[in-house]
């Protein structure tokens, strides 16, 4: 328990005479951003033209739902503080549904606060309202993490509070605020908001299950670690080097935990986590850490990974843990277990470990050199190359990011939580909105690039240094070439779409706009991310993937 009595220092009497007098003409919903500012809220996303005072607060009006909740996504993950997302109820809330189930996946905290129909609508028993579902809230509680609907004006501060605090609490994920258009429309005399209390509840590690894995490391004699997501959001990567370090430890990070460890680190194992060479590694251990990860579909080579060790899982989320592989499950926040951990396990030396790791990263190279794939590394290398040190980037689900998830050698972020379309660019805006004093880049393939066309013009509108490669194969997206791949045959409807001309596309919208070729991708891209506002590089390519082992070798 927390004792927060000492907060909030006493009103002083100009306060409370201020409280006595609230200004006139204040509603509900201005009770929802005096709460949001008082929690710290700067920037919040949402379809465009939301009725409403926003005050405060800097509104970034997106021209879909679903792309303003992959907005609100990026911003979370890119500032680790919460992200509100303003939302229509029905159908405009309906449509966020995919944004928010890849908050959920991927853990970013997004406070989504969604209007619905007068409270005499049907909780009262009234019906047919314009944009009325019999259970709005349903539709909803199964994707995000926790639901929090308002009757009355004077519930809207505890409730936006009570959401933001669990948005907040690893591990972290998507909320929903649900308030009648009535109420937040309505005048009221409530005084202003001016101290809310949400402190994200800490969970630290239990000591007797901290004792337990601690003495098994310690008298390890192959253990290596997994570090998930979970390490990326606990800020936890120099907990993690320091204890891989004591342990002499080899490290595998997954998809989503890009940059919790160093890529070029003797100890790195990278994440080549489709690659049998990888996953025998991994189940040849004789204690396996897993931080921050569920061991998850892509995790786990596609579920084909059988530890025969001992596993040691540490988890944010109750739901992940042994849901795949019985461990000794540790319920604790990923930078939390670490220290622990850290200040338990006794010092071991592996003078094999290095080279062990060097052994494993050669097959893989020898395996992917095998599979005539030139191209597809030259492009990765030229967008890795044009990208600054500190830029964020941010993948739709297409061949390339499916290359970056194993081969990229540093921070990243993807729509793979959930898997669905349209993630990149709009998330990509997101974090610009965050900090527009340096670039975003923003990958799609062509078929995802048409879920977030329309946001070409929020770019423009904000001038958001955002800029988006686009490479267009024709259709040819992930589906069929894993269906090309794994069954000899292609998937139906993935042949190849009849596509847009995607520069004139981008320069009707004033977006400037080139089209380039894999010998001058590099150029063509660092040129775009140095210049201010946003742009679009078009690369005609069709990309394969590498082949999985789950689908060449079992």
């Amino acid at each position: 328990m927390h004792d927060h009595d000492h907060d909030i220092p006493p009103f002083t009497a100009e306060q409370t005479a201020a409280a006595l007098n609230p200004p006139p003409g204040r509603t509900g919903g201005d009770l929802v951003v005096e709460t949001l500012y008082g929690l710290g809220a700067t920037t919040v996303f949402g379809p465009p033209g939301l009725p409403g005072q926003h005050g405060q607060l800097d509104y970034v009006g997106l021209s879909v739902e679903s792309n303003a909740g992959f907005a609100a996504d990026g911003y979370g993950r890119v500032t680790g503080e919460a992200a509100t997302l303003l939302l229509s109820g029905g159908p405009g809330a309906l449509a966020s549904l995919a944004a928010l189930q890849e908050a959920a996946a991927a853990s970013a905290p997004v406070v989504a606060v969604s209007w619905q129909v007068p409270a005499a609508g049907p909780g009262g028993g009234r019906r047919g309202y314009a944009r009325e579902l019999r259970d709005q809230q349903a539709c909803f509680r199964e994707v995000v993490k926790s639901v929090h609907p308002v009757r009355t004006a004077s519930q809207i501060p505890s409730a936006v509070a009570a959401a933001w605090e669990s948005a907040l609490t690893a591990p972290y994920g998507p909320v929903w605020v649900e308030i009648p258009g009535d109420v937040l429309l309505a005048e009221t005399t409530l005084p202003p908001v001016t101290a809310v209390d949400a402190t994200p509840r800490e969970l630290p590690p239990r000591p007797e299950l901290t004792a337990v894995a601690a003495h098994a490391l310690s008298h390890a004699e192959r253990p290596v670690i997994i570090a998930g997501g979970g390490v990326v959001r606990a800020d936890a990567a120099g907990k993690l080097r320091a204890l891989a370090e004591k342990l002499d430890a080899p490290v595998v990070t997954t998809f989503g935990g890009k940059g919790a460890f160093p890529w070029e680190h003797p100890l790195s194992l990278q994440s080549w986590l489709e690659d049998r060479h990888t996953t025998d590694f991994l189940a040849d251990a004789d204690v396996l850490l897993v931080v921050g990860s569920g061991l998850g579909e892509l995790s786990s080579n596609h579920h084909t990974f059988r530890p025969r060790g001992r596993v040691i899982q540490i988890e944010a989320d109750l739901g992940k843990l042994e849901s795949n592989h019985p461990a000794l499950g540790i319920h604790a926040d990923a930078r939390a277990a670490l220290s622990a951990l850290l200040d338990s396990v006794t010092e071991r030396r592996d003078p094999a470990a290095a080279g062990s790791v060097r052994t494993v990263l050669a097959k893989v190279r020898e395996r992917i050199a095998a599979q005539d794939l030139g191209l597809e590394q030259r492009v990765l290398a030229a967008v890795r190359e044009a990208l600054p040190a500190t830029a964020d980037s941010f993948w739709d689900m297409t061949p390339l990011a499916h290359w970056a998830w194993s081969a990229w050698p540093g921070p990243m972020h993807s729509g793979q939580g959930a898997g669905g379309l349209g993630y990149g660019f709009p998330a990509a805006l997101g974090a610009a909105a965050a900090d527009r004093t340096k670039p975003v880049l923003a990958v799609s393939g062509d078929d995802g690039a048409l879920y977030s066309l329309a946001e070409l013009a929020t770019a423009r509108r904000y001038g958001l240094p955002v800029t988006w490669l686009i490479v267009d194969g024709g259709g040819h997206g992930t589906d069929g070439g894993h269906m090309d791949g794994g069954h000899g045959t292609g998937g139906h409807g993935t042949e190849g779409l009849a596509g847009p001309d995607f520069v004139a596309l981008a320069e009707s919208f004033g977006v400037p706009a080139v089209r380039t070729d894999p010998e001058t991708l590099r150029e063509d891209l660092a040129k775009a991310l140095a210049a201010p506002g946003p742009s679009v590089v078009v690369l005609p390519a069709r990309l394969e993937m590498f082949l999985p082992t789950h689908l060449s070798d079992r």
